[in-house]
């Protein structure tokens, strides 16, 4: 089995929660390609991250999650600025995230920090997120994308605090639909569509990505389960059902699902592939959103089993 270059932010969330009837917050790492990473690793494939790490404490404690998690760090270089924080607040299970950190930590990665030699040895390479919204991130990720020999995969991962105006949402989306149109898979939510392109059916939305040239397109739709869209057909899937306390990271945990599947079988030959490989990333998800959220949340095989049995 090859590896996974995942490239991409990290960070630390504190999580608003309840302790002896106080509100009170829980901190977390996190970032959504950081949760991507570690949920592939967890799930048997070898990942390399590759992103800026703060140099305080909390880039620290980042930095040693990340190895405990199996996650390689060929690709991290420390950066002297303090760590980006994101305050989660819920809405039910729902989190809303506001960030703080100026510059942010993890957009600072440079077209010449990028290791050439990881990239050049990755079967699969994941970029997307909010990363994507600052310089220099944004150029050493097209850099890295555009030069990459295996399968691309992208999920935009919008977040609606940090674009203040239309004109904003429109940049975001241009620099979007660059990457779809090259992605071997666009794994999006609902609600990143409905953002980008004001589109509440999944349908709809993935025929637009894939009208844009992308080789398949899932779009997860919380609770109702994921529209699989790929080049010889679509197919809506259903989500298990669960008891939801927390989903922070689950839209992460369905990429991370699927790059271990690509992993482990290599480019899917059509729908029927997907088919199968979104289904166990639904279940892995499921399992996320019964646990506190965010990189801890992500299981092991082992856990999925238990809970699922063989997917």
């Amino acid at each position: 089995m090859g590896y996974a270059v995942v490239l991409g932010e990290a960070l630390v969330d504190l999580l608003e929660t309840e302790h002896d009837g106080e509100l009170i917050y829980r901190q977390a790492i996190g970032g959504a390609p950081l949760n991507v990473a570690v949920g592939a690793a967890r799930l048997g494939g070898r990942v390399e991250y590759a992103g800026t790490l703060g140099t305080d404490v909390l880039g620290d404690r980042i930095a040693a999650f990340l190895t405990e998690a199996g996650v390689g760090e060929r690709g991290v270089r420390r950066v002297a600025v303090p760590t980006t924080l994101a305050v989660t607040t819920f809405e039910g299970a729902e989190p809303a995230f506001t960030f703080y950190g100026e510059p942010p930590s993890y957009a600072l990665l440079t077209p010449d920090d990028l290791d050439r030699g990881v990239l050049a040895g990755g079967e699969v390479l994941y970029t997307g997120s909010i990363c994507l919204l600052r310089e220099p991130f944004r150029t050493t990720a097209r850099q890295a994308w555009a030069g990459f020999g295996g399968l691309r995969v992208f999920d935009p991962n919008v977040r609606p605090t940090l674009l203040p105006d239309a004109a904003a949402l429109t940049a975001l989306r241009e620099l979007t639909e660059e990457f779809f149109a090259t992605a071997d898979l666009v794994k999006l939510s609902l609600a990143d569509a409905q953002l980008l392109y004001d589109e509440a059916d999944p349908a709809a939305a993935a025929d637009r990505i894939r009208s844009l040239g992308a080789g398949a397109v899932v779009v997860t739709c919380g609770a109702r389960g994921a529209h699989v869209a790929a080049a010889d057909g679509a197919v809506a899937l259903p989500a298990p059902s669960v008891r939801a306390i927390d989903a922070t990271g689950a839209g992460d945990s369905v990429m991370g699902a699927l790059v271990s599947r690509l992993l482990a079988d290599g480019r899917p030959a059509g729908l029927t592939d997907w088919q199968r490989h979104v289904r166990f990333a639904l279940a892995v998800a499921g399992l996320v959103c019964e646990r506190q959220g965010g990189a801890t949340a992500m299981p092991t095989p082992a856990e999925v089993t238990a809970r699922w049995g063989e997917i």
